[in-house]
């Protein structure tokens, strides 16, 4: 009898130590995975971002150019041009981005918008990227719009580009002022916030829940 409950305690610890060290093993493959993964991972910095955004306007400037012209000839074109332009804004800055992950710019850079948890942009997360920026440009349009609808077209057309600038400034409402400082704020706080964190996220980042990457090659 003694010797059987030696032998049957020996066996009991064996299979009990067995699935300890079973377990720890599987511990340390999940640590190491999780590692490799965090480590894989480069953040795309400030000036790869400038970029991407030096190579978006450029991609938009031939639309830019079509703005232009269509203002000197009527002074409403901008107001016209308003509703399509938003649309091509969020064709350019949200579906792209969701679709792609990025806008052309980004994808040139081979940089990436993706989640915290590496899972691809969805819609949700490409419109928040893009809301604040996309309401306070909305609010300053408007405000601008409204010199434009107490002139003729005959003084509007008179003026030179810069004259119109001006006009259309002086004939705003009081709180243009005051979108237009914090649209200055926005932008700026943009580019300081990039350099104050180890993931070189910006405000619209956090807002989204997103990170930008550096896209390995394959």
């Amino acid at each position: 009898r003694f010797k059987s409950f030696r032998a049957h305690h020996f066996f009991t610890a064996r299979k009990t130590w067995g699935n300890q060290l079973e377990e720890t093993e599987n511990t340390l493959k999940v640590e190491d995975v999780n590692t490799l993964g965090s480590s894989a991972v480069e953040y795309a910095g400030f000036w790869r971002r400038f970029a991407s955004q030096i190579l978006d306007v450029l991609i938009m400037l031939p639309l830019t150019g079509l703005v232009v012209w269509g203002s000197n000839q009527h002074r409403l074109f901008s107001l016209y041009y308003f509703i399509p332009g938003t649309l091509i804004g969020l064709w350019y800055s949200v579906y792209l981005v969701q679709r792609y992950g990025g806008t052309p710019g980004k994808v040139l850079m081979k940089i990436r918008i993706q989640k915290l948890d590496g899972s691809p942009v969805d819609y949700q997360a490409a419109f928040l990227r893009f809301v604040v920026l996309l309401v306070l440009s909305t609010l300053l349009n408007i405000a601008l719009f409204i010199p434009l609808l107490n002139m003729t077209n005959e003084e509007y057309l008179a003026l030179s580009f810069t004259e119109r600038s001006q006009a259309q400034v002086a004939g705003a409402p009081s709180w243009y002022i005051f979108v237009q400082w914090a649209l200055q704020i926005w932008v700026w706080s943009e580019c300081f916030v990039i350099l104050t964190n180890k993931k070189r996220r910006a405000p619209h980042d956090f807002i989204a829940g997103t990170v930008v990457v550096k896209v390995k090659p394959v």
